[in-house]
């Protein structure tokens, strides 16, 4: 408000009661954000400086300053699941840049269908995902599931119990999100693709360039900034992976799948640990926070350097 009336000073009534009228009508939306938002994060980080056990009475709670995240640190299990979420977000993100954009070159063309394909990208994306982890779940399945029927047909005695092995449970898990989230980035793409002008693609035919050279040369600077959001999307995304883990794994087996995200789950709602299970919250917001910084500095500086 000190800064409202600051710059209200000098503004002709009409002014300031358009001032005010924006400043009401913007209220709910800001006390929606911070209620919703900010205040959860506030209260983890509340909840993360607390031993709470779940079925303790309300004051065997005591403040315990940093000793959870200094358990926190010494956890060896949280650690193999970060070692797990970070191997999680570089091979499924970069997967998703890479098909998003082959699916985006491709629906950008003009083709007979070209609608109807662009529609049947987006459907992964628009199924919950949920439903797209049981349909995993039943496609690796190790008595009924279709890879199964795929590669070994009716010989039920090389079946295979794909998410029980610890080598290919997680590539289960990334495959089953780069099917359902490479449309996402596939549209952004899309829409970067979209603002170049035909006109630069005519001259650079006419300079006798390859489609390669143009690629290269006019497509790929062009859609960085596009290639970046999608990055930026993806990868906070992915870092919160929880309930593809949940539903297929269960973060298993031998812990192969426990991601932070899930790990935090069983001890808040396994073991009742509430405070430490907050303190492993905090930890995936920070780190998402921090690269969310990083890439929109980077994305920033890339921006600035396309402006003329």
């Amino acid at each position: 408000m000190t800064i409202l009336t600051r710059n209200m000073h000098g503004l002709s009534p009409r002014r300031r009661r358009e001032r005010l009228f924006a400043a009401a009508l913007l209220f709910p939306c800001f006390a929606f954000v911070a209620l919703f938002a900010f205040y959860p994060i506030v209260h983890s980080l509340y909840l993360s400086l607390h031993r709470i056990i779940l079925g303790l009475p309300g004051l065997a709670q005591p403040f315990v300053y940093l000793e959870n995240y200094r358990q926190l640190w010494g956890d060896s299990v949280a650690r193999h699941a970060l070692t797990n979420t970070i191997l999680f977000v570089a091979v499924s993100t970069t997967c998703e840049l890479f098909l998003g954009l082959a699916m985006a070159l491709t629906i950008n063309r003009s083709f007979r269908g070209r609608g109807l394909i662009r529609a049947a990208v987006l459907i992964p994306w628009a199924i919950p995902t949920v439903v797209a982890s049981q349909m995993w779940r039943f496609i690796n399945n190790d008595h009924y599931g279709f890879l199964n029927y795929l590669l070994f047909g009716n010989d039920l005695a090389s079946y295979q119990a794909w998410l029980a092995d610890p080598s290919f449970a997680m590539v289960a898990i990334m495959v089953a999100d780069i099917w359902k989230t490479s449309a996402f980035a596939a549209l952004i793409i899309l829409a970067g693709l979209q603002t170049i002008p035909d006109e630069l693609y005519e001259a650079a035919r006419l300079d006798g360039a390859t489609a390669w050279q143009q690629f290269a040369r006019i497509t790929l600077p062009l859609i960085k900034p596009a290639l970046l959001i999608a990055l930026l999307f993806r990868t906070m995304d992915a870092f919160r992976v929880f309930d593809l883990v949940f539903v297929m794994t269960q973060g298993g087996p031998a812990d192969a799948t426990n991601v932070l995200q899930f790990y935090g789950y069983k001890k808040m709602f396994a073991e009742g640990l509430l405070g430490y299970g907050a303190t492993v919250s905090v930890l995936v917001f920070l780190i998402v926070l921090g690269l969310s910084l990083v890439y929109v500095r980077f994305l920033g500086g890339e921006m600035r350097e396309e402006k003329p």
